[in-house]
């Protein structure tokens, strides 16, 4: 699902370069935000357990500008694992692109429910999920005790993608 006319949103193996590319950056990001490599509780995200991983490119100059993938937690479940759009395209939209194009792969999967989770350093991802329909919940998985985290949840529908690409 396209929700950007700027943004060509792809879907790519999770050990595709320009995603791994994304995912370094945004754990070196992180690093720098937490003060630490240590700050991501459990197992990290892999190709085995992502059920799907997007890049998303700017139209005009063809840069990947952000990803995002799906971890499956069951098989109506997924967790949003490395959302990241580069900062200099932040605030334009990418992040909300992304998000649908996530949650309308979701709904095709057959996931009916989305969770997140934001740590202590990301007042932004945690804005940005409250402000794209996701509730707070109690910790799960391997967040549960963890004080830094905030979790979220968010049921997946037929319209759950096209509210998120309007919001």
């Amino acid at each position: 699902m396209q929700t950007n006319p700027r943004l060509n949103i792809r879907q790519v193996a999770w050990a595709h370069p320009v995603g791994a590319d994304l995912r370094r950056a945004q754990q070196a990001e992180l690093d720098a935000r937490f003060g630490t490599a240590d700050h991501e509780p459990g197992p990290p995200p892999s190709g085995a357990d992502c059920a799907v991983f997007l890049v998303a490119y700017d139209k005009g100059s063809g840069q990947p500008v952000g990803c995002g993938g799906l971890r499956m937690l069951d098989p109506t479940t997924a967790e949003i694992k490395r959302l990241y759009v580069v900062p200099y395209t932040r605030g334009s939209g990418v992040a909300s692109s992304i998000l649908a194009a996530l949650e309308a792969e979701a709904f095709k999967q057959g996931i009916t429910r989305i969770k997140a989770e934001a740590g202590s350093a990301q007042a932004d991802g945690r804005n940005f999920y409250q402000n794209s329909g996701f509730e707070p919940v109690p910790n799960f998985g391997p967040y549960i005790g963890v004080e830094h985290s905030a979790c979220y949840a968010k049921t997946i529908d037929s319209r759950s993608a096209a509210h998120t690409a309007m919001a």
